[in-house]
This record gives C-alpha cells, structure tokens and sequence, in this order.
C-alpha cells in the first residue's frame, strides 16, 4: 500500500479551491441551514466556469463535503448539512426524488 502523506488532504484543497465553485470561507461551518443553501446557490449561479446546471454544482459539492467530511464531522452539524440540502431544493424549486407513488409503477414484461 502506498503511505499517506503528511500533507493536507487531497479533498480539503478541493472544497477549498474547487475549480466550479467560488466558495464563501467557512460555508460549511454555518449553524443555518438556510445561510448555507442561499451561499451555495449564490457562488453556483455566479459560477462561469461550473459544467452542470447551478442546482448540481451546489448539491454535489454540499454531498462532496458531507462525505469527505465522513466520521470527523460532528453530529449536530452533519444533520445541519444534511437540512441544507431540502434548503437547496427549496430554493431551487426541486423537490426529493424517491420512490414512485404506489400505483404509478410501470412493470416491466418480459413476454
């Protein structure tokens, strides 16, 4: 197996300096769920160099950070993060993706 570095990790640089995102300093630190979606819907809209639509670029490095952060990230503010993320589909008029309704699925026939 290859040793670790010393170093900063590899992820920390990209929530840092991610090449899509202008990120607000300390974002990820906020208490509000709410302050963290409406600065990540900002740096995303704002955003020239992103490749996706604002609403990916925002959700995708919110869950980037969530699971880089992993088991170092305290509890309290895990389920802050995790809020943040029906705050983005708020804000951004998306609603959760989940399971079909019953009734609504469509079976598949093999004949």
């Amino acid at each position: 197996m290859k040793p670790r570095s010393r170093g900063r990790k590899w992820s920390a640089a990209v929530t840092q300096g991610s090449d899509a995102l202008d990120l607000e300093p300390g974002v990820f630190k906020k208490a509000n769920p709410r302050q963290i979606a409406l600065s990540l819907k900002h740096s995303a809209q704002q955003s020239t160099r992103r490749k996706a639509s604002p609403f990916q670029s925002a959700m995708s490095m919110l869950n980037f950070y969530i699971n880089r952060a992993g088991s170092g990230l305290p509890a309290r503010q895990k389920a802050v993060l995790q809020r943040a993320k029906d705050e983005l589909r708020r804000e951004f008029h998306r609603s959760r993706k989940g399971p079909s309704p019953p009734g609504r699925r469509r079976s598949l026939r093999l004949s």
